[in-house]
């Protein structure tokens, strides 16, 4: 079978991660330097993902009546036009900050129903091309981890070289890049799902938009993992956000300290990505999954707040990544497994929108508890409740249908009667 599908979906997301690394540089840098207000930057950020997370929620049905493949082109197309307005209404001087919050909100509303399509793809393509789903899902993983690596570092120079304004137009070039690849590349048979039209297809939206809602309220499985992800999320926020920063104040190594962390970490992943892509479809779902999650989880907030050698901390930081980076693709691999397909777009939504609700909490909570407790308790209180978080859900029965053989023979609870009723 041709691979070229599975070419063309990781092009599409590598361009789009491109212009996302740049977006994160570019438009705060450009807020600050025209409005000089740091304030005023926090609240283009809450503009923009605000209306992604929402949007991604709400648009499922939408995606799964149209296809992944047209809304995946759809929403690069249209993220050109309101990303590409910044510049060109700058250069003319009729660029307001109400104007710029309306213009990052509704890039915001759009790129999230598109970076929930280019996921969905990821299944149709793989059985397209005969490729195990964790191969095709650890790839991508992979291509965000390197990007986490050297995206920034080359979003920086980029923006230092030209500016941020011109940068965002660059930015908005990446969307139109990656609409021509998904066009072109993926063909739209190669996209189409694997099984006839549903009945539900031709549902009212908010009842197909219910559906999505019930199927992960009453599949065990996957509300267990909705719970988890969101508790480590707001962990995971509260680390980047707050508690590495402030522990690399306290040991006086400032950015230069939080780099090296960073970097540990990341390569770590990269590497623990592209192993799931090489061989996780053979590992044990259950084992890896829980021994990634620790990795990442206990050992990474105590080395650091028992302020062990620095030594030890990347080390515990590289292994902890690798670990991380196993985690999404067997994760991924599972939850499009259980999902019927005609359901895929709306319940994947869901799933993403909900694990990302506390993520904005996460650097108030690691703010207070620094505050109230000092840096190092800190950190030791949050590997207590990451380990507690990631530990007591996996003793769960339903955890074990995590494994493939399991997974195959279960069919998903709820049936298609209890969800339509």
């Amino acid at each position: 079978m041709s691979r070229r599908p599975v070419a063309a979906l990781l092009a599409a997301y590598g361009t789009s991660l491109v212009g996302t690394r740049l977006s994160m540089i570019a438009v705060p840098l450009f807020v600050l330097e025209t409005t000089g207000s740091a304030t005023r930057t926090g609240l283009v950020a809450l503009a923009e993902m605000g209306p992604y997370v929402i949007c991604q929620a709400l648009a499922g049905p939408v995606t799964d009546r149209i296809g992944p493949r047209r809304m995946s082109i759809l929403s690069d197309v249209v993220s050109v036009g309101f990303v590409g307005l910044i510049p060109v209404l700058h250069a003319a001087g009729a660029l307001h900050f109400g104007t710029l919050l309306a213009l990052v909100a509704l890039a915001g509303a759009v790129r999230g129903p598109g970076d929930s399509a280019k996921y969905v793809l990821a299944p149709v393509v793989a059985a397209t091309s005969g490729q195990p789903v964790e191969r095709v899902l650890g790839l991508t993983d992979g291509i965000s981890r390197a990007a986490s690596v050297i995206g920034p570092l080359a979003a920086a120079a980029l923006v230092t070289a030209v500016g941020p304004a011109t940068a965002i137009g660059l930015d908005a070039a990446s969307f139109a890049v990656s609409a021509l690849v998904v066009a072109l590349g993926l063909r739209a048979h190669e996209a189409r799902a694997t099984t006839p039209p549903h009945e539900d297809d031709a549902a009212p939206y908010l009842q197909r938009l219910r559906q999505g809602g019930r199927f992960v309220w009453r599949d065990g499985l996957l509300r267990s993992i909705v719970g988890m992800i969101g508790v480590t999320n707001l962990l995971d926020a509260a680390y980047s956000g707050v508690l590495i920063a402030v522990w690399a104040q306290h040991r006086g190594g400032g950015a230069g300290l939080m780099g090296v962390a960073a970097a540990a970490s990341s390569a770590g992943a990269v590497i623990g990505a592209l192993t799931a892509a090489t061989v996780g479809h053979r590992l044990p779902r259950r084992a890896a999954f829980t021994l990634g999650f620790f990795g990442i989880g206990l050992p990474r907030f105590a080395v650091l707040g028992l302020d062990a050698p620095l030594w030890a901390v990347i080390a515990v930081l590289f292994v902890g990544g690798i670990g991380a980076g196993v985690i999404n693709p067997i994760l991924g691999a599972v939850e499009l497994e259980r999902i019927p397909e005609h359901l895929r777009a709306r319940v994947m939504s869901l799933i993403t929108s909900m694990a990302w609700a506390l993520i904005p909490f996460g650097g108030l909570v690691g703010g207070v508890l620094t505050e109230q407790v000092g840096i190092s308790t800190a950190l030791l209180v949050c590997g207590v409740a990451y380990f507690v978080a990631t530990t007591l859900p996996a003793l769960r029965p339903e955890w074990k249908q995590m494994n493939r053989a399991v997974a195959a023979e279960t069919p998903a609870p709820p049936s298609r009667d209890a969800i339509t009723a």
